[in-house]
Parts: structure tokens; C-alpha cells; sequence
């Protein structure tokens, strides 16, 4: 049995594993910052609706 041989794709497989987690950590923390962002845009939105309620709130459509 090669101990050599083990132990280096033991290691390998564990660096592995641990760049997964942190490209894993990475995009979670990218999607929480869009769902942040979203979020801002969402009550900006409702802000301006709120300066001018009378904006977007009919339609006029002739046929």
C-alpha cells in the first residue's frame, strides 16, 4: 500500500472540497447582495408612486 499516494489524494480531495465551499460562499453572498439591491429598487419604486399617485394608475385604451 502506497501512504504516499493516499496521502496526497486525501489532501487533494480536501482542498478541493474547501474551494467549493468558498466559491460556494462567494455566490451566496453575490446573491444576497442582488436581493438586496432588488429590494432598494422595489421601495424606490414605492416611493416615487408616492410622490405621484396619479402616475400609471389608469389606462386609457380607444379600439
Amino acid at each position: 500500500m502506497d501512504f504516499a499516494l493516499l496521502s496526497m489524494n486525501l489532501a487533494q480531495s480536501q482542498l478541493m472540497t474547501n474551494v467549493s465551499t468558498a466559491v460556494l460562499a462567494k455566490s451566496m453572498d453575490m446573491a444576497e447582495a442582488t436581493g438586496e439591491s432588488i429590494t432598494q429598487l422595489i421601495d424606490s419604486a414605492t416611493m416615487e408612486h408616492s410622490v405621484h399617485p396619479e402616475l400609471g394608475s389608469n389606462i386609457d385604451i380607444f379600439i
